[in-house]
């Protein structure tokens, strides 16, 4: 099981971006996947889950209404589209699956490697 995080770049403010999370080993049929992200000296934050079953997304009121989280079953992909990126939304975003109901990652659950978000001023 592994999953492969990419698309990020430095960006100005204002613009976009929109991150992969290539998942291989499972399926995107039976395991949500969420995005989680990391700003040097902060704690991880979740930023957004898709669910397995209905595809319901889930958002942290920090991103909500400017990211997007979607699927492409047949790619076995997520992606985070970003929109209107501020230097608050600077940061290593990382994927991880499968993630429950809940967007928490289930026990046995992977780590993607990350992908660096730079957002200037």
């Amino acid at each position: 099981v592994q999953l492969q995080a990419s698309g990020g770049g430095l960006v100005q403010s204002g613009g976009s971006l929109r991150l992969s999370c290539v998942a291989s080993g499972f399926t995107l049929d039976y395991n949500g996947i969420g995005w989680w992200r990391q700003a040097p000296g902060k704690e991880r934050e979740r930023v957004a889950c898709i669910s397995t079953s209905d595809g319901n997304a889930r958002y942290a009121d920090s991103v909500r209404g400017r990211f997007t989280i979607s699927r492409d079953k047949a790619k076995n992909t997520v992606y985070l589209r970003m929109n209107t990126l501020a230097p608050e939304d600077m940061a290593v975003y990382y994927c991880a699956g499968a993630v429950d109901s809940q967007c928490r990652v289930v026990k046995g659950g992977r780590w993607g490697q990350g992908t660096q978000v730079t957002v200037s001023s």
